[in-house]
């Protein structure tokens, strides 16, 4: 086959790149072009370009080893501009789009020449692992001028320097069957699985789904096996249960079936995110995954050996030659030497000497470390007339920045030794393949370890619950056993979901007969391994095998110890080539078994996520999600002004028009609030207040547990009651306050604050979980699930009779009483309960239901002038009352004392509650201690600042004494004037007395000292 002109290296025909389509690329400043279904890495292989990047230690020239996310060296930077940047990108897995732009992350000035590499070169030798900690110990002054070197030599890509202008955000999805890969194991299970009805997501990191498949030599169904794959995807793409996720990496698994997967969803069209309907799209997605069960049909990752020079430029995987020939159109090389263990490899021989002598291509010879191989491709290779010579490897690559030659030798594997001579084979291109290992990473994210197999010679996934390996992940290799086991993993995932899979007919696979692998890791070489030319294990931390037995030799014999100490399996690379071979030659040194010495833990990321991924939408105008309630649509018909309260967007006030000298005008706030609170107290009004925190609690222990995280007694709190409760930190200070009802002799319904709602759930799991796990209680969030109505106002018994069921007499339905009956047609539950010191009924709905609800009631209204009032009016109302509101009447340093409420504390509860030993210590008995009372502004007229500072003596010099702070002011026009709530030292015992109130500006407010409820002290009108 010949190849493009402008492609030295890209094949005429074949492949799944489209040639009608050129796409132009820079990389490290110069030009480039490439074809749609290219990735960056087959692109500059197409263009030849040989080295890619520098390595990490000792900025030895690397080229491409691999075609997926197992890519050590190809690590580059992307984006054109600053804002663009994109750091420790694999280019095997970013996509070639028009005019994309990117750069090696080492090398200066450039790397080709690169200056460290000369370092590298002459301190090769002096560099061996640990070498900073024990070279840079002293003197210690220095050490910051150290690390400023060490850092700019070392390290991979660069963070942008300006704002990212791209969104992200996050999905949380739930589905019976997760398939995590779609090679022929996943595409085989996700098929089960979805016929049998069940939800499935498949996802799959690869630009397009098939896995193997997609550069396989071998037929289905007596056809070509990228049709099969077709046909799958057909069907599935069709089915409404099924969702596919191609561009996808499952990057993390957690416990119980909580899998993240990161989505590619436009980072293969350009720099920047490009718009549709005049919308920016989202960059990547962030999905968040519960599972009923997941299917991890990962594959397996093709092992390197371990030969001397084995990181020039040149040297790649066997199945890595057959990506790129099969799937890219793209040979990358002329003259190959393959070194391998298994018949496997032998397709890359096969796909190479496929593409003739005519065009340059040759196999030099195939040196397989078997004595005897005698698979079908093996005699397929030697009916070919391709050398093969058995008993032997590579035992080093020669070259600087490309492989010239390959030096080849017999071995003795069991006693670690060259057996024979040694023959240099002129070539360009090596390829080597040590077996396969399963890819386990993510089912170790969890903590299960990994289980080692003699017989595929890896590391098989552990035991874990509503997990199920397939394929490739469990050490299953051969097509036709593949797909058969991919679905057997998806019916077992479909029974274990409780449901009955469909029977599968599995396709037609031509069995191919294939020889024992045998075990070879390291290669040995003439010279001993640390006077030998580096062997590299870690590609990606220019970790040697060398380095590896020189930590041995430091008494370094955990393989824990060793990661760490040499940084084998770190960084983004996470010992994908790397790991079992390193744990191969710590065994060897160690006289121990790979079992024995075991394997590393790994943990996400599987691969890099971006920052912009694992924070999604939570940025900009999005950083604080906003809430709605049910209701929130007539809010804004109706004119409303917003307030935030804990994300929710509460009703502040509702202006009206009123007529003006030039017209009509909207009401001010201050109008509109005492319009609301007029009517409140007058006639009726009603407030939405859904956003209130409710926590349904539940269980034999329920009661025990309020007991204990509540001031007061709830043992005789009988079912239809409601009690006011204050809730303490284990310091004695109020942290929240609410009533609780009784639904059932175990069955609470907890209220709380707005902005204190998910604060107190996660307080209550926290002493369950860690101080109280024997006691039987369980709680959740229902604050979305119900929409509550206060209707409050002398005739908020008459409206509400009109619509509801319930018997509202006065004897019959007390004061902190609740029943349950039907309001507007619709199952409630009403609460008598007040925060406005009026006649109160609070009507929870199902929240689906509130928007017929209130407006019947506003139908029915409209003969009692209901007038819907905001937060500001309500905060007026439970002022007027001497109400506190939790977070602005307190500050965390404010116990139920201080607030005068003794009367909620049980200090004689036959148990200890949270708070109660901090609330007697002496200094929260003092008597001067700030406590809640009322001011009274002398001039009615004034309204004080909230916050204003309080002191006895205005003449005092300054630094004046602060002796108290207004918490909340109002102007009240029930009052007609001005009111505060304060904290004052000594407060209680200062009743009468009058207090100064000093302002910037220099004038000073007096105020009298009075009880904090200002209006209706003994309850009457709440009880009516």
């Amino acid at each position: 086959m010949s190849q493009s002109s402008s492609q030295p290296n890209r094949l005429a025909q074949g492949g799944q790149v489209d040639r009608s389509r050129t796409l132009n690329f820079t990389f490290n400043g110069k030009r480039y072009v490439g074809h749609p279904g290219d990735t960056l890495a087959s692109a500059l292989l197409a263009n030849g370009v040989d080295v890619v990047n520098r390595s990490f230690k000792y900025s030895r020239p690397r080229g491409i080893v691999a075609a997926g996310a197992e890519e050590p060296n190809a690590v580059v930077q992307l984006g054109a501009t600053e804002a663009a940047q994109v750091p420790n990108v694999r280019a095997t897995q970013q996509a070639l789009y028009e005019g994309l732009t990117a750069r090696s992350t080492n090398g200066w000035p450039n790397v080709q020449r690169d200056l460290m590499g000369m370092v590298g070169k002459l301190s090769g030798a002096f560099m061996p692992p640990g070498f900073y900690y024990k070279t840079f110990m002293a003197p210690a002054s220095l050490w910051m001028t150290y690390e400023k070197y060490i850092r700019k030599g070392a390290g991979l890509g660069n963070s942008p320097g300006e704002p990212d202008p791209d969104s992200y955000d996050h999905l949380n999805q739930h589905c019976d069957v997760l398939v995590i890969g779609a090679g022929p194991a996943g595409l085989a299970a996700a098929l089960t699985a979805a016929r049998s009805g069940v939800r499935v997501i498949l996802c799959d990191e690869q630009e397009a789904m098939g896995g193997s498949l997609l550069d396989s030599r071998e037929r289905i169904d007596e056809a070509p096996a990228g049709q099969w794959v077709d046909r799958v995807l057909d069907e599935l793409g069709s089915l409404e249960n099924v969702t596919l996720l191609p561009r996808t990496t499952a990057n993390g698994y957690h416990d119980h079936n909580f899998v993240t997967l990161h989505e590619r969803r436009t980072e293969h069209l350009a720099d920047s995110a490009p718009t549709r309907d005049g919308r920016r799209q989202v960059r990547s997605r962030l999905h968040r995954v519960r599972a009923g069960q997941v299917v991890l049909a990962t594959g397996a990752h093709e092992r390197p050996l371990v030969y001397a020079n084995n990181d020039v430029p040149g040297n790649l995987l066997a199945g890595a030659v057959s990506s790129y020939i099969r799937r890219y159109g793209v040979v990358p090389g002329n003259k190959l030497v393959l070194s391998a263990t298994n018949d496997h490899a032998y397709r890359a021989a096969l796909d190479w000497h496929e593409l003739g002598k005519s065009a340059g291509r040759e196999v030099v010879a195939i040196v397989d470390a078997r004595a005897n191989p005698d698979g079908e491709l093996v005699e397929q290779a030697r009916a070919l007339g391709i050398r093969v010579i058995t008993g032997s490897a590579v035992i080093e690559a020669k070259g600087a920045n490309r492989v010239s030659a390959a030096r080849v030798a017999k071995i003795d594997a069991q006693l670690f030794k060259l057996a024979g001579r040694v023959e240099e084979l002129a070539c360009d291109t090596i390829a080597s393949s040590g077996g396969y290992s399963p890819v386990i990473h993510l089912s170790s994210h969890t903590g299960t370890r990994p289980t080692w197999r003699d017989d595929i010679l890896g590391f098989v996934p552990g035991t874990l619950k509503g997990m199920t390996p397939a394929g490739g992940a469990q050490g299953v290799y051969s097509l036709a056993a593949v797909i058969a086991d991919g679905s057997d993993a998806g019916s077992q995932a479909v029974q274990a979901n409780g449901q009955s899979a469909e029977p599968f007919e599995a396709p037609h696979v031509a069995p191919i007969r294939e020889g024992a692998s045998v075990a070879l890791y390291q290669v040995p070489h003439e010279k001993p391994t640390l006077r030998a030319p580096k062997q590299f294990v870690d590609l990606q931390n220019d970790v040697s095998a060398a380095g590896i037995e020189v930590a041995t030799r430091e008494g370094f014999e955990s393989i824990e110890h060793v990661k760490r100490y040499t940084v084998m399996g770190f960084g983004t690379d996470q010992g994908k080539l790397g790991n079992i071979n390193g744990m191969a030659v710590v065994a060897r040194c160690l006289r121990r078994s790979i079992p024995e010495v075991g394997t590393t833990v790994f943990r996400p990321n599987y691969t890099p996520v971006t920052f912009g991924a694992i924070v999604g939408r939570h940025c900009r105008e999005l950083f604080d999600p906003e809430r709605y309630t049910a209701l929130h649509q007539w809010h804004v018909e109706q004119g409303a002004e917003f307030e935030d309260v804990g994300q929710w967007k509460r009703p502040w006030y509702f202006p009206q028009q009123r007529r003006a000298e030039n017209g009509e005008r909207l009401e001010t706030m201050e109008e509109a609030v005492a319009r609301e609170c007029l009517a409140v107290r007058e006639r009726v009004g009603i407030l939405d207040a859904s956003t209130l925190g409710k926590i349904d609690i539940q269980g034999p222990d329920a009661r025990e547990f309020l007991g204990r995280v509540y001031t007061n007694k709830w043992a005789k709190l009988a079912p239809g009651r409601v009690r006011y409760g204050l809730m303490c930190k284990d310091d004695g200070m109020l942290m929240d306050d609410g009533t609780t009802s009784c639904l059932g002799e175990n069955h609470f319904l907890m209220t709380t604050t707005t902005g204190g709602a998910a604060g107190v759930l996660e307080w209550l799991e926290l002493w369950h979980q860690t101080e109280w796990p024997e006691l039987q209680v369980y709680f959740n969030s229902v604050t979305d699930h119900w929409a509550t109505m206060t209707v409050t106002g002398p005739d908020a018994r008459k409206l509400l009779a009109e619509i509801t069921d319930i018997d509202l007499d006065r004897e019959a339905f007390k004061f902190m009483d609740w029943r349950e009956g039907t309001v507007a047609g619709v199952p409630a539950r009403v609460f008598r309960i007040s925060f406005t010191g009026e006649l109160s009924f609070e009507i929870n709905v199902q929240a689906n239901y509130a928007m017929h609800v209130w407006k019947t009631l506003f139908e029915h209204g409209e003969q009692y002038q209901l007038t819907p009032y905001g937060t500001e009016t309500m905060h007026v109302l439970r002022a007027e009352k001497g109400l506190i509101i939790v977070g602005q009447d307190t500050d965390g340093s404010v116990t139920p004392e201080d607030l005068g409420m003794q009367w909620a504390i049980g200090y004689d509860k036959p148990y200890s509650w949270i708070g109660k030993r901090a609330l007697s210590r002496s200094d929260t008995r003092r008597t001067d201690r700030k406590q809640f009372v009322g001011l009274k502004p002398k001039d009615p007229k004034v309204v004080l600042e909230e916050g204003a500072q309080i002191v006895f003596d205005p003449k005092q010099a300054i630094p004046m004494v602060m002796s108290g702070h207004v918490t909340s002011s109002y102007y009240s026009p029930s009052l007609g004037q001005g009111f505060a709530l304060a904290v004052v030292k000594g407060g209680h015992e200062r009743m009468g007395d009058t207090v100064y109130l000093p302002m910037v500006d220099g004038t000073v407010h007096e105020a009298e000292i009075v009880s904090p409820v200002f209006i209706d002290p003994k309850g009457e009108r709440q009880n009516v």
